[in-house]
């Protein structure tokens, strides 16, 4: 199989923890070529979309952590139908460029290539907002461009977060209560004086065992999910913002949650997804490049990036 990733430059990657890095690898042995563009590198011409990809192999480094860890050729103008598989990587913010790049892949799919996640369901499926399609499994929820309402919600509820939609890694959190003197300056900064649309929820106090990633693969659980721990002191578990991963199996909770969202990811045609829960609360679908794959397999020996690529390998035939 040719497979194309979309991402970050390579150089960047933190091999022992990256899961691109863990997909590339576990392709990698399969025997199929593999290349890389960024997503500033998609173009049209002609009508066709087109990469700058350039084929890439492992360098055989003994140590992974070196940026050498690969051996590049030189990039080539090349239409994504031409993959078997196109696997966007690219980290949020989901701004205008994200959506253009998704618009393109779009393109891409009408003229026959494979993308995983699709461009449509990237677009469709706002990381922070897919959860209103699922109320059933989330604390009590706002979305506002007001901060009177923010307010109100806080008086409601006394203790909340709030977060802007297009964030990642944790960026822009802030938990509020009654008592917070910098309630005003927070609200101004994050909604931009009633211009910025956020969400806030009510305050889950399970955050201190920390927030669980869930993966979901070609519509099927992963056994095991990546608890992310906050610091002490710290609301976010996000292992960006320095919480620490911990393997563990899903709970009956978890397990009914990620099975009743599955089939319906499925059917938007998002290949991989990662849930965030608290608790008993769903608090985020991940579409555009879920992580955790190399803590669950260090720690539960669980192939994760296996199911991964037999997931590519079926989907990209379908």
């Amino acid at each position: 199989m040719k497979v194309l990733f979309i991402a970050d430059p390579m150089a960047s990657f933190k091999t022992y923890k990256d899961t691109t890095y863990a997909m590339m690898r576990e392709m990698a042995k399969r025997g199929w070529r593999l290349f890389h563009t960024l997503s500033g590198e998609l173009s049209v011409n002609g009508g066709l979309v087109t990469a700058q990809a350039s084929a890439f192999e492992f360098s055989g480094a003994k140590n992974d952590d070196d940026h050498e860890w690969f051996k590049a050729a030189d990039k080539v103008q090349t239409a994504l139908k031409a993959f078997d598989a196109v696997i966007m990587r690219t980290d949020p913010p989901f701004d205008m460029q994200y959506l253009y790049s998704t618009q393109l892949l779009t393109l891409a799919e009408q003229q026959g290539a494979k993308v995983f996640n699709s461009g449509r369901a990237m677009r469709d499926f706002n990381e922070k907002l897919a959860i209103l399609n699922f109320s059933r499994f989330t604390a009590p929820t706002l979305v506002t461009t007001r901060s009177a309402d923010v307010r109100a919600f806080l008086k409601e509820h006394g203790d909340i977060i709030v977060k802007p939609l297009d964030g990642m890694g944790g960026m822009g959190i802030f938990r509020l209560t009654e008592k917070d003197p910098n309630i005003g300056s927070i609200l101004e900064t994050l909604m931009r004086f009633d211009s910025r649309t956020i969400m806030a929820q009510r305050y889950i106090p399970e955050i201190v065992h920390g927030d669980k990633r869930i993966l979901i693969i070609g519509g099927e659980v992963v056994p095991y999910a990546l608890a992310r721990i906050p610091q002490n002191g710290e609301t976010r578990g996000n292992l960006a913002a320095g919480g620490r991963g911990v393997a563990q199996e899903l709970d009956g909770r978890d397990r009914e949650i990620a099975e009743t969202l599955a089939p319906e990811l499925k059917r938007s045609g998002i290949l991989l997804a990662g849930l965030d829960v608290i608790g008993s609360n769903l608090t985020e679908v991940n579409v555009t490049s879920p992580t955790g794959f190399q803590e669950i397999m260090k720690q539960k020996s669980f192939d994760v990036a296996a199911m991964f690529a037999d997931a590519v390998a079926a989907w990209s035939v379908r």
